[in-house]
């Protein structure tokens, strides 16, 4: 690994001098065990530790097989799905794995009695097997979490709907909180060069999912002009929707949780801004019992106060429980719910009186296509879209910003140091980061 990270630093190091590189047999990765599943039975979900659940040591490299590669990982990032997996909720992912290794000699790779896990990386190609030929090593990388396998027809319109289809790092092996990891070729996209690797790394899956979500024709296919509503609007999806939003011609009604945040969702254009905390919405009146309406009467008056009288064309669903009633409610009629990820509890309880007598629709969202996934890198490598990193762990301390995400303690997206050796490296267009710089770190410290 030192001779990997030697020529990666180098800045003059050939694909050829990449190609000679010695693998390693083994490699550093932040892992879950199969053994230890219900080591938190009986125990609350807040109250689950993930620095009790996710190891870091070293594990075999696995062997590499067509169409795939091998990708020296400098930095990665923390997504809800490396926080499920290390609590075990609300499934093990060790069912996934061991499905997904029931296809195919390839694929039995994937069921092991450990489960490296990461959704998100920056890095550089080391190897690619065989029938690779868009990629080669020393090429500079980022990827998108979508696997599939294209076997069938259902995915060919939209590769999300692959029956095979699954999220790297979660529903299979060998994910990206790892010196190494190993992807399915079409899974890399350019990296955004005016960015750090840790910045790089960050958008990812969060970026792509609020593609999908808002702008994409399979989501919202928000338009100029629509009011958006995004709850958590300066968080880690929410920070990406309301910069599509601005960056589309639509205007974002930004709910926030304190003033704090309520300053970057400002920072980034926003104007019309509901903080939540401040304002007292209580939805529920205990957790089996919604409020009345009255309360999503009175938010829904809030909204038109700002809008100058006007309804949500669309919602950027992610809270689910304990916001979905709420959103269903101040959608205008013939609108869009879009919904994603449910954080807060995937049991949604809403009125069926508004959604159906107002022709309202509820769509589902996840992640996204490979389309979009390149078309929101290409945002983010154009600087039309920026990473919302706030701060970035080692990798040893993965258990630590895991349970930052847990606990809601942290803001926009936790990066992770893989084998970078420190932030701020993997610049190569300084003249366009320059031009972006207070944007690229909004988040930063906060």
């Amino acid at each position: 690994m030192h001779n990997i990270l030697e020529a990666i630093q180098s800045g003059n190091a050939t694909s050829e001098d990449f190609a000679s590189l010695e693998l390693p047999e083994s490699y550093r990765a932040a892992f879950v065990k199969k053994d230890e599943v219900d080591m938190f039975e009986g125990v609350a979900s807040r109250d689950k530790d993930p620095r009790k659940s996710l190891h870091v040591d070293e594990v075999p490299l696995p062997e590499l097989g067509p169409g795939e590669a091998f990708v020296a990982v400098m930095a990665s990032a923390i997504n809800y799905n490396t926080v499920w997996t290390s609590i075990f909720e609300p499934v093990s992912t060790f069912g996934f794995l061991e499905r997904y290794g029931r296809n195919s000699e390839l694929t039995k790779r994937h069921d092991l009695p450990y489960h490296v896990v990461g959704s998100d990386l920056s890095g550089v190609v080391l190897k690619v097997g065989a029938g690779v030929t868009k990629w080669k090593p020393g090429d500079r990388v980022v990827a998108h979490c979508l696997s599939v396998e294209l076997e069938g027809p259902d995915g060919h319109d939209d590769t999300m709907l692959d029956t095979e289809q699954r999220i790297w790092g979660f529903e299979t092996n060998f994910g990206g909180l790892a010196d190494v990891a190993m992807v399915k070729a079409n899974q890399l996209m350019p990296k955004p060069e005016h960015l750090t690797w840790e910045e790089a790394a960050s958008p990812g899956l969060v970026n792509c999912t609020a593609y999908r979500q808002l702008v994409s024709k399979n989501g919202g296919d928000m338009k100029q002009g629509d009011n958006v509503l995004i709850w958590g609007a300066s968080g880690g999806l929410g920070g990406f929707a309301t910069q599509y939003a601005l960056n589309g011609g639509a205007t974002p009604v930004c709910v926030v949780s304190n003033e704090e945040k309520a300053a970057i969702a400002r920072s980034m254009g926003a104007e019309l801004i509901i903080n939540r905390s401040e304002e007292g919405y209580k939805f529920w009146n205990d957790e089996n019992t919604q409020q009345d309406p009255k309360e999503w009467k009175r938010f829904g008056a809030r909204i038109r106060e700002l809008t100058g009288g006007e309804d949500i064309d669309i919602v950027f669903e992610h809270p689910g429980r304990e916001t979905f009633g709420a959103s269903v409610f101040v959608t205008r009629k013939g609108g869009t719910i879009t919904t994603c990820a449910s954080t807060s509890g995937y049991m949604h309880e809403y009125d069926n009186r508004y959604l159906w007598m107002n022709l309202k629709r509820i769509i589902s969202s996840h992640f996204a296509n490979y389309r979009e996934s390149w078309e929101a890198n290409r945002l983010i490598a154009k600087g039309k879209i920026h990473p919302t990193l706030s701060k970035t762990y080692t990798l040893e301390e993965v258990g630590q910003a895991s349970l930052d995400v847990h606990h809601n303690s942290h803001q926009g997206k936790v990066g992770v140091l893989c084998l970078s050796p420190e932030e701020g490296l993997g610049v190569l267009d300084h003249e366009m980061r320059a031009q972006h710089e207070s944007a690229i770190n909004r988040f930063r410290g906060v």
